[in-house]
């Protein structure tokens, strides 16, 4: 006699019981392959290393929170060029003046070196100038991060009346009556001199302003003589201090916002609050970014007093021991200030010229 089938035939009902256990099975077969096939997915396979790109293998391996600025970069050196003479041109402000070298002076750090920049008929800026070397890095431009590239920011300096004063009308107006730059304009670009094309001319030199080959990018590379016992300590304690929570990457800063005073009220203490004090809320109107910044870069440091938006900071000594009072709420012995200061003077790079 032939067995009925698990679903029975024509003569036979199909057992119910039967199915059940069948299904069972194939549905435990089927998760067994499922969970095999997921294994797999997971399974830690060995795999080629990831490309950091200007990133050095040496670098990789210390896992250093701190990368070091690649020794070139890609531009376009025509560009760059033309860029170089528009950022040097006084031409472009209101009264022929001042340029954007004015307060961003190459041989000075990217900036003046003064409390506050003195633009058009000797009018005195509101904030302290940030540096424009390795700006390209910087995830936002201005102290406020209002402009979101360094073709946005460009727009600030140059119609501020307190900066350059000027206007783009007037700008077009000197340009067009050079013939040199109608020249190059139209050489570079097929739409010749138009707003977009100056602020691209401008921009793009503004990222060939890198400094490679610090003391402290070197030891990054491996050199560990570049820098010394002293200056490796007190990056030591630049990390203890947490300082690297704010200050990492390329840039060393630039690449976030963070309010100023974080365990202690600075502005209250300093007194005296003006509308450049409240920082990114000027931007988004938001009670959470009163009095937040954008992160400066500590590339160049050295060369860059004064400090803080507000340049209330005349030293490096100044800045570290302000730093840790307001945004550690510790007081850093004078050694410790003292092995800091000789490691952030280690950032200071070479400008290409």
């Amino acid at each position: 006699m032939v067995k009925n089938s698990v679903f029975g035939d024509d003569k036979n009902p199909p057992d119910i019981e039967r199915i059940n256990r069948f299904l069972n099975r194939v549905f435990l077969v089927l998760m067994l392959l499922s969970s095999l096939c997921i294994s797999y997915a997971f399974w830690p396979q060995k795999q080629k290393a990831p490309d950091f790109g200007y990133m050095d293998r040496a670098v990789q391996l210390h896992k250093e929170p701190i990368q070091p600025i690649p020794l070139t970069v890609p531009i376009h050196r025509e560009m760059v060029e033309l860029g170089r003479r528009l950022f040097h041109d006084k031409r472009l402000s209101a009264d022929g003046s001042v340029s954007c070298a004015s307060c961003h002076n190459l041989k000075t750090g990217g900036v003046d070196r003064k409390f506050r920049s003195v633009g058009v008929k000797g009018r005195l800026g509101e904030i302290n100038t940030p540096t424009v070397l390795n700006a390209r890095w910087n995830f936002r431009q201005f102290w406020d991060g209002r402009a979101k590239s360094l073709e946005e920011q460009i727009n600030g300096p140059l119609t501020h009346p307190k900066e350059m004063g000027s206007s783009w009308k007037k700008v077009l107006k000197v340009l067009r009556g050079d013939k040199a730059y109608r020249k190059t304009f139209g050489r570079i670009f097929v739409a010749g001199i138009l707003p977009e094309n100056i602020r691209k001319a401008i921009a793009e030199f503004e990222r060939s302003l890198i400094t490679p080959n610090a003391r402290f990018d070197q030891f990054l590379r491996g050199k560990k003589d570049a820098i010394t016992k002293k200056e490796k300590e007190g990056y030591r304690l630049f990390k203890k201090y947490r300082c690297i929570h704010c200050h990492q990457g390329v840039g060393i800063g630039g690449n976030m916002f963070q309010k100023f005073g974080l365990v202690g009220d600075y502005f209250k203490d300093r007194g005296k609050i003006t509308k450049a004090d409240y920082g990114r809320y000027n931007v988004t109107k938001k009670e959470h970014d009163r009095f937040r910044f954008k992160v400066p870069s500590l590339r160049n440091v050295e060369l860059t007093p004064p400090y803080f938006h507000d340049g209330s900071a005349k030293t490096l000594e100044d800045a570290v021991r302000l730093m840790g009072r307001y945004q550690i709420g510790q007081f850093i012995p004078k050694e410790d200030v003292v092995k800091i200061v000789a490691f952030l003077k280690t950032l200071t790079g070479e400008l290409k010229k």
